[in-house]
Parts: structure tokens; sequence; C-alpha cells
């Protein structure tokens, strides 16, 4: 029977880590910012939560990773160049904050759309799955190629040994027919030494 650890991840504590870590991620913060939030929720130390994600849930996530940054550049992008900050209402009852989106300066302010964080579309979900799924598939031809080479180098080591082996062997078997024959010949002919 298999001990489980009291203080193990659960799947939906890596799942949290790794939402909160991408938030963090798009909105241009730290990961250490993700962690400590992470730990306060879970009641875990912010290294612990760091730990956790360079660990094992960074490995599963990079192509999720990759998106949030590219996500990250566009929102850096689309906001640097002629606007004007906009403030950011946390929304109490709901637990949820809304994040305005800047406002160009040379136009009209309009009331900016409030976008709830973490928002993803459809399109990029499946962005992110169709990249997920071509990741596993090239990753998995790449190792499968990888174990057939390695499984043929193999092949190729042991029928050399199996070639050396034999040779051994026949030389050895030649050795001691040499060593018989030179046995015989000794005691059919001995030989006289002179002091």
């Amino acid at each position: 029977m298999a001990v489980t650890r009291q203080d193990a991840w659960s799947e939906d504590e890596d799942l949290l880590l790794a939402e909160v870590v991408l938030r963090h991620i798009r909105e241009s913060s730290t990961q250490l910012a993700a962690f400590e939030e992470v730990g306060r929720k879970l009641s875990r130390s912010s290294a612990a939560c760091g730990f956790r994600w360079n660990s094992s849930i960074r490995k599963r996530y990079e192509s999720a990773v990759a998106l949030a940054k590219k996500q990250k550049n566009k929102r850096a992008e689309s906001t640097t160049s002629r606007s004007i900050p906009v403030a950011v209402e946390p929304i109490e009852d709901v637990g949820v904050e809304q994040v305005a989106i800047s406002a160009p300066v040379n136009g009209s302010l309009e009331k900016p759309k409030a976008l709830k964080k973490g928002d993803l579309t459809l399109n990029d979900v499946i962005a992110f799955l169709t990249q997920y799924q071509s990741n596993e598939s090239s990753k998995n031809s790449v190792e499968y190629e990888e174990l057939k080479q390695e499984n043929q180098q193999l092949r190729q080591t042991i029928e050399q040994i199996k070639r050396d082996k034999e040779l051994i062997t026949q030389d050895y078997k030649a050795l001691l027919t040499i060593m018989d024959r030179a046995r015989k010949f000794t005691r059919d002919h001995p030989i006289e030494r002179t002091i």
C-alpha cells in the first residue's frame, strides 16, 4: 500500500498555481508575485510554490507560457503608443478585478471596456490546444526516432559482441588443441636435460 504525503500537491493546486502564474505573465507581473499569491491561498511558502512550478508544472505548460508572453507583448505594444492609463476598479462583492483598457490621448475618452482578469477567447484556447497537440505529437515522434536509433545501435553492439565471442571461442579451442598436442608430444618424446 502506497503512503501519500499529507503535504503532497493535488491536481487542483497545480492547476491553481498554473493559472495564477500565467495570469501574472500576461499582466507583466513577476512570477514571484504569483508564487506569493498562490502561497497565501494554499497556505504554502512562496518558495514551495516556486519549486513546484519550476520542477514539474512549467514543463507541462510551456506552450501556455509562450501564449501568455505573446499576449503580454501585444498588450504592451497597444498601450505604449499614445495612451493614458485608466484606473483599475476592484469589485468587492464578486472578488473579480476589472481592468480598464486605456483610451487614446488624441481621441475622445470613451467609457473603458472592462475585462475580467484571465479572460481568454475561444480562438486563444483552440490555438493553444492545437499547438499543444502538435507539440506533443512532434515530441513523441522525435522521442520515437531517438529510441529507434538507440535500439538499432544496441542491436549492432550485440551483433559485434557475438562475433567477438565466436572468435574468442575459436581461438580458445585452437589453443587447447595446441596444448593437448604439445602434452602428448612431450609424453611420447621426453627431452633429456643436460646440466
